[in-house]
């Protein structure tokens, strides 16, 4: 099958083109500028590169003309953020290929009011994005014919893998973090620490679109959460990792308003909104239609990204 990945070298499409290639598609990578993945394996020297500039294209209303001229069979968007583009690029695409999937995120269930939060629960999302991907989702799902454009959404958690830096246990990227755990110093922490961050791994996520292209009869008009077995709370976070790096956790909770204080304007943002999204998502339906099981749990997979930051002396 011939098959289009937009922003295809960006933490999914690092480890969703080599499995693509490796299961005999061709695959076209489409991307603003040429750029490496985050990791190279075997099989990126058989994918054909496009540059081609999304927003550009999309004010001057070409980019889903461009997409549909390079005659995909499927196409994956791993970078739509706004309906008005994924509209554009369906529109285009209506009645020319076999299957259209999105990524989306957890981030679309807002506060949840049960947990683990099902596909299937009421949406109430928190801030923009989750708004605009939530507004994606149900284009895609509900108001789009799934004969003339069979959609499928896939729902990640917090991506990481080798190449960049988890969300941390404070739930923001200061890696100084990391580094306060591995040296046993002390750690503070916003309330009691039992948010929840619900990680996954990036090769997990790419099985994932693995699994709903090649099970499509059952993945059209649905969506799916992709993520790690279970989440972790942010204290439970702390502690494993403290563990692994043989030191006590040295953790002082505190009140958000002081928190807040001792950390950047954004650091203090981005531990603010995994607070209130506290993501804690069920797999149970990418499991059961797709049969979907992770090869890793949160915590091994953001040891294993923290492994390769240490290697990089990035940490």
């Amino acid at each position: 099958m011939n098959i289009v990945v937009i922003g295809g070298t960006g933490h999914i499409g690092t480890f969703l083109v080599p499995r693509l290639v490796a299961a005999g598609h061709a695959v076209t990578v489409v991307s603003r500028r040429r750029r490496d993945p985050y990791q190279t394996q075997e099989g990126w020297q058989k994918v054909t590169f496009v540059a081609l500039d999304r927003t550009e294209l999309e004010k001057r209303g070409e980019f889903g003309k461009a997409i549909a001229d390079l005659n995909p069979e499927a196409v994956t968007d791993l970078i739509s953020f706004e309906l008005a583009g994924t509209k554009q690029l369906a529109e285009a695409l209506r009645g020319r290929i076999q299957h259209f999937l999105h990524c989306g995120t957890v981030w679309v269930h807002g506060y949840n009011v049960q947990v683990p939060v099902k596909e299937s629960d009421p949406r109430q999302p928190i801030e923009e994005y989750g708004a605009w991907k939530l507004a994606i989702e149900n284009y895609l799902l509900q108001e789009v014919d799934q004969a003339e454009l069979p959609a499928t959404v896939l729902h990640p958690g917090h991506i990481v893998g080798p190449g960049w830096t988890p969300i941390t246990p404070v739930g923001n990227f200061d890696p100084q973090v990391y580094t306060k755990l591995a040296n046993g110093e002390e750690l503070l922490m916003p309330n009691q620490g039992l948010e929840t961050l619900h990680h996954v791994h990036a090769d997990d996520v790419a099985l994932g679109f693995m699994l709903a292209l090649e099970n499509r009869a059952k993945s059209v008009g649905e969506s799916f959460h992709i993520l790690s077995e279970r989440a972790l709370t942010w204290r439970g976070y702390a502690e494993a990792l403290a563990a692994w790096y043989g030191k006590p956790a040295n953790v002082k909770f505190v009140p958000f308003d002081e928190f807040k204080e001792t950390v950047s304007a954004e650091n203090a943002k981005n531990s603010w909104k995994h607070l209130v999204h506290s993501s804690n998502g069920s797999i149970e339906k990418a499991r059961q239609v797709l049969g979907y099981q992770p090869r890793y749990t949160s915590l091994e997979a953001i040891q294993e990204s923290l492994t390769w930051l240490s290697e990089q002396g990035q940490l």
